[in-house]
């Protein structure tokens, strides 16, 4: 079973990229595509008179044209001129999900959370894209390169993970103020957590064979680390312990991000922007196994 072939990537890339020049192209039309794919969205919820979900799917493509610079600049900085278009030789995985954009012009209960949900779930396949890229690369160059893009992906993943459960605390507030007038269940720090995700990954490993039992042990061996810097960190209900390891990691990495924007101590801030970017890579990775 090949290292990515996945949930995320729903099918394998048509080949491998021979130079810088054909990976700057290609970065540059996905980052294109997208853009466009949500100014269409917004222009389509300002049809439909959905203004806050219009709002949302114009920061998505002004974010995604950002994108789209950046990538220029960096061609320009390293092979002297702009992408090509030319050079792209195969499609790529489409920005946006026929299906995911099909719900959004229709689904009455289409909210920004949701709408920014299916955005995160757009920027962990693009990591798995690029993952995969690299994994597969013969030219050192590019596969260093793939590597970059991949890592820019995992932090457009967090910065729209912010997004979201803000977009959540916002329609949730009521109920929010609501339990918090409850008594407060149980609490478990992110160390706990991590070494019943170690224990489940585990289980995992002994069910599956080759690339995916490797890839699944790296990720159990990187819990290992996270979970020796994670005592303290943290509070998630006991309850979380129950779960399957896709929702307890990323209940993790929402965790770790929220103590992250609530710390003031630049070393403390570090290791915990460390320990998110980590968490971030380790769920990618695991939509992108086959579970089963």
């Amino acid at each position: 079973m090949p290292l990515l072939r996945t949930s995320l990537l729903i099918a394998e890339p048509a080949g491998v990229l021979e130079s810088l020049d054909e990976l700057f192209a290609l970065a540059h039309a996905m980052e294109q595509e997208a853009a466009k794919k949500y100014d269409s969205l917004a222009e389509e919820m300002r049809g439909q008179g959905k203004d806050d979900l219009a709002e949302v799917f114009t920061r998505l493509a002004a974010a995604e044209r950002e994108h789209v610079d950046s990538v220029t600049q960096w061609s320009q900085s390293r092979r002297g001129k702009a992408p090509d278009p030319a050079m792209v030789r195969w499609e790529a995985p489409e920005a946006l999900a026929p299906e995911a954009a099909a719900e959004v012009k229709t689904s009455r209960l289409m909210t920004p959370y949701r709408a920014l949900a299916m955005a995160v779930r757009n920027e962990e396949r693009a990591f798995a894209f690029w993952s995969y890229l690299a994994a597969y690369s013969h030219d050192p160059e590019v596969k260093k390169a793939s590597e970059a893009m991949a890592k820019e992906e995992l932090g457009h993943v967090a910065t729209l993970r912010k997004e979201r459960r803000r977009a959540y605390h916002h329609e949730h507030d009521r109920s929010r103020a609501e339990a918090s007038t409850s008594p407060r269940p149980p609490q478990i720090d992110a160390q706990s957590l991590e070494r019943r995700l170690i224990a489940q990954l585990g289980d995992m490993e002994q069910r599956l064979s080759g690339p995916a039992a490797v890839r699944i042990r790296d990720i159990r061996q990187q819990a290992i680390e996270i979970a020796d810097a994670a005592a303290g960190v943290g509070s998630f209900p006991a309850s979380m312990e129950r779960k399957g390891p896709l929702e307890i990691a990323e209940a993790l990495v929402d965790g770790y991000l929220d103590v992250a924007e609530q710390s003031s101590d630049a070393a403390d801030l570090e290791r915990l922007q460390q320990l998110a970017e980590r968490a971030i890579s380790r769920l990618a990775w695991l939509r992108s196994l086959a579970m089963d």
